[in-house]
């Protein structure tokens, strides 16, 4: 007959795996470093598997540790949920998006998904790549480009970038004058995939700009070129994802209609330990939906 380890036991290693220690977790359940060690003990000899390696004061996760771990999370913060009472069957989302999403795009629409899918306990993060899915045991996660080859990914939009800005810095412009404004650029960092620049936009459109496309303001994140452009300080090369509705309700224009394709997809990827879970699907399905509204709005067709 197996036995199974005790709800104490496994308390103890969830608590210790997630601190990265014995005292820590003897801390937050009130017991000692040498009870914590003990029952960590006691649940490696009836599971017939080492959790940690204990490495002088310091304990590090086995492979076997690191598979057990976010699941055990998940059904600990589930006990909690049903102890809470009137919550009890709110279920739990954690989204990572990049930063710029989460900012103005995403947290702008959730309530959209909340009003045609119920409550539920959702947690927005804004993550640039990579994200410790299993760690912070993240369920959906949306990036530029496909990552994430460990985990099911798929593509699911392509979008471009098109020249925007305020209504009264458009004027009667062309393409030809867009050299003489000021520009706003966006730079995503030495770590970050390349952004199209203004020389690229200038280039497929067959203008020579000279020195006028390195000039002008500066971002390093698309939410704020973004916000800049509708402040009126300059045109911004913006995705569609992000303009769209600022295009839409008038607060941003077009002075020119050229666009330049992003040489990467955006791409969801979510874990087999997610996928099955209803809120996770409905999520999918309603996020991949408004991404694609957003890319095909009419205001981005020249």
């Amino acid at each position: 007959m197996v036995t199974l380890p005790s709800l104490r036991g496994l308390q103890a290693f969830e608590a210790a795996a997630r601190m990265g220690s014995f005292a820590a977790a003897a801390e937050e359940l009130s017991v000692s470093a040498a009870a914590v060690s003990q029952l960590i003990r006691t649940v490696e000899e009836q599971m017939g598997r080492k959790l940690f390696h204990r490495v002088n004061r310091r304990v590090v996760l086995t492979e076997a540790g690191v598979e057990m771990l976010p699941r055990l999370t998940m059904a600990f913060q589930e006990i909690g949920s049903v102890a809470r009472g009137g919550d009890a069957f709110r279920p739990r989302l954690v989204i990572s998006v990049p930063p710029s999403m989460a900012m103005g795009w995403l947290s702008m629409r959730l309530a959209g998904f909340v009003a045609s899918h119920g409550a539920a306990d959702i947690s927005l993060r804004g993550d640039d790549d990579p994200v410790p899915f299993d760690h912070e045991l993240i369920d959906v996660r949306l990036s530029y480009g496909p990552h994430y080859r460990e985990h099911p990914t798929e593509e699911i939009v392509r979008d471009a970038v098109y020249p925007v800005c305020a209504p009264g810095l458009a004027g009667a412009i062309r393409s030809e004058s867009l050299a003489g404004l000021p520009l706003i650029h966006t730079d995503w960092g030495p770590t970050g995939a390349s952004f199209p620049s203004w020389r690229n936009w200038f280039e497929a459109a067959g203008i020579e700009p000279g020195r006028a496309a390195r000039r002008g303001l500066s971002a390093n994140s698309s939410r704020a070129a973004l916000d800049l452009a509708i402040s009126g300080l300059g045109v911004a090369l913006a995705q569609g994802i992000y303009c769209a509705q600022a295009l839409e309700d008038g607060r941003l224009v077009r002075p020119a209609a050229s666009a330049l394709e992003l040489r990467q997809p955006y791409c969801l990827t979510i874990p087999e330990r997610s996928a099955r879970r209803d809120v996770v699907a409905a999520f999918r399905e309603w996020l991949i939906e408004e991404c694609r509204r957003a890319v095909r709005s009419p205001t981005l067709i020249a």
